[in-house]
C-alpha cells in the first residue's frame, strides 16, 4: 500500500468507477432474482495454509447451515467466493478488484497478513465498498488508517497485547526483551507491549529486541542476541514456521529457563500442533482451547466441524464459522447489497455466535470477539493450554477518546 501514491488511487478510483458500477448493477439485478449474495473472500490460502484452510472449511460448513436454513435476505442463498490473496499487498488489491468486477461480489472478506489487510482497506475506501477484515491484527487497520467501509473481526494487536500484560499483573519481571516478525503486525505488538507493560509492572525497561524477516528467522543469532541482554521475560510475537524454529532453538540454548514469557497466538493449534514435545511450559498465551470447550452451540460447532473434516478445529475454524455467522446476519439486517446501507447496518450490530455476543463497535468498527489466555504446558508429546479464561474483547478495547484522536475519517 505503501507503494501507491496519490495520483494513483485517484486514477485508479477514476478509472474503476465504470466497472465498479456495472459490477453493482449486475449485482443488484440479482438480488431482484433471488440470486445468491456473493462475498468476495481472500486470505493467503497457500503461504498461510495452516490457518487459513481450516478457515475456509468453517465458512463453508456455516454457509451450508444458513443456506439449509433458508439463506439470507429472506430466501437468498449465501456464497462466498475464495480467492489467494497472494500474501501481498499488490496481488491482494488485483484479486480484491476481480471479486468486486468480474465476480459480482456485493462487499469483500479476509485477508491475513496486517500490511495486505490494510492495503485491501484502502481500495474499499477507494471504491466505497464494504471490507470486513477478519484476520489481519494491526491497530492501523481501525484507528489511524481506518475508514468508513473497512469493519474487523478479531481482536487487535492492542488488544491482545493487553490481555497478556494484564496477565502478568503484580510480578516483578522488570527487564524485557522483544522478539516480534518485522513487519506491520510485529511492529503493532511491538509498540503496544512497549506501552502498555509499564501499567502491569512499574519500571518495566526493554533491554533487547529483535525483528527478524517474516519467515526468514535466523534462529541461532535471534536467540543469541536475546541470550546476551540477560532479560527477566520475553514478549514474543513470532508465529507458524518462525516460532518453531525460535522455541527449538531457545529450548536447545536454555533460553527460556527461569525466564517469565509471554506470547501472542502461541495457544492457537495452528502453531502449537507443530511445536510438540518441544512446547515450552509455563508460558502465557492467547490460544484457542477448543478441547476444553463444553458449551451447547460452540461444542456443537466444534462436534460438527470435526464430523465433516475429520480433524481438529483450528483457530482459524472458529473464525471462520464466526464470520459467516456475522456476515449472515448482516445481511439480513440491512436487507440490501448497497453499501451504504451495509456500513450503516454494520455500526454497533450485534451478532449472537457460537463463542457468544460479538458486536462491531461504531466508533472504531472494531469487534468484541474474545480470545482465550492461559498458560502453556505439555500433555503427553503435545502442547496445550491450562488455566485457561475467555477474555471478552470487549473488554481490552481502545478508549473511545483515544479513538476519535486516531482516526481520519
Amino acid at each position: 500500500m505503501a507503494g501507491i501514491s496519490f495520483t494513483r488511487r485517484a486514477a485508479l478510483a477514476t478509472a474503476g468507477t465504470g466497472i465498479a458500477s456495472a459490477a453493482l448493477i449486475r449485482a443488484r439485478g440479482a438480488q431482484a432474482q433471488g440470486a445468491p449474495v456473493k462475498v468476495g473472500e481472500l486470505n493467503s490460502y497457500s503461504r498461510m495454509a495452516a490457518f487459513s484452510v481450516p478457515y475456509r472449511n468453517a465458512i463453508q460448513l456455516a454457509v451450508d447451515g444458513i443456506n439449509r436454513a433458508g439463506g439470507v435476505m429472506g430466501g437468498r442463498p449465501l456464497e462466498f467466493v475464495f480467492r489467494d490473496d497472494g500474501s501481498t499487498p499488490g496481488d491482494a488489491v488485483r484479486v480484491a478488484e476481480d471479486l468486486l468486477t468480474r465476480e459480482g461480489c456485493a462487499f469483500l472478506a479476509g485477508t491475513f497478513l496486517s500490511n495486505v489487510g490494510l492495503a485491501v482497506a484502502d481500495l474499499a475506501n477507494q471504491r466505497r465498498r464494504l471490507f470486513l477484515a477478519t484476520e489481519p491484527l494491526t491497530d492501523a487497520l481501525t484507528m489511524a488508517q481506518g475508514n468508513r467501509y473497512t469493519f474487523r473481526l478479531r481482536p487487535s494487536t492492542y488488544m491482545q497485547t493487553r490481555m497478556l500484560t494484564e496477565a502478568a499483573r503484580g510480578r516483578t519481571t522488570r527487564r524485557w526483551a522483544i522478539v516480534a516478525p518485522n513487519y506491520e503486525y510485529g511492529q503493532s505488538a511491538a509498540a503496544n507491549f512497549k506501552r502498555l507493560i509499564t501499567a502491569s509492572i512499574p519500571g518495566a525497561e526493554i533491554v533487547a529486541e529483535q525483528y527478524p524477516a517474516l519467515g526468514r528467522v535466523d534462529a541461532g543469532a535471534t536467540v543469541g542476541a536475546l541470550a546476551q541482554a540477560r532479560p527477566d521475560g520475553i514478549f514474543n510475537v513470532l508465529f507458524g514456521p518462525d516460532l518453531t524454529a525460535f522455541v527449538r532453538e531457545g529450548n536447545t540454548r536454555g533460553l527460556f529457563e527461569r525466564r517469565f514469557v509471554l506470547s501472542l497466538l502461541t495457544g492457537e493449534p495452528e502453531y502449537m500442533i507443530p511445536l510438540g514435545d518441544e512446547t515450552p511450559e509455563g508460558w502465557i498465551v492467547t490460544g484457542y482451547p477448543w478441547e476444553q470447550i463444553t458449551d451447547g452451540p460452540h461444542k456443537a460447532f466444534i462436534d460438527a466441524y470435526r464430523a465433516r473434516f475429520n480433524d481438529t478445529p483450528r483457530k482459524g475454524s472458529l473464525l471462520g464459522y464466526v464470520t459467516a455467522q456475522v456476515v449472515a446476519n448482516l445481511l439480513n439486517k440491512a436487507n440490501s447489497i448497497d453499501s451504504e446501507v451495509l456500513v450503516d447496518a454494520f455500526k454497533d450490530l450485534r451478532t449472537d455466535t457460537v463463542v457468544g455476543n460479538v458486536t462491531m463497535r461504531g466508533i472504531d468498527q472494531q469487534g468484541t470477539m474474545g480470545t482465550w489466555v492461559g498458560e502453556t504446558v505439555l500433555r503427553g508429546r503435545n502442547g496445550a493450554m491450562r488455566n485457561v479464561r475467555y477474555a471478552d474483547g470487549a473488554d481490552f478495547m481502545f478508549p473511545e477518546a483515544e479513538v476519535r484522536a486516531a482516526r481520519r475519517s
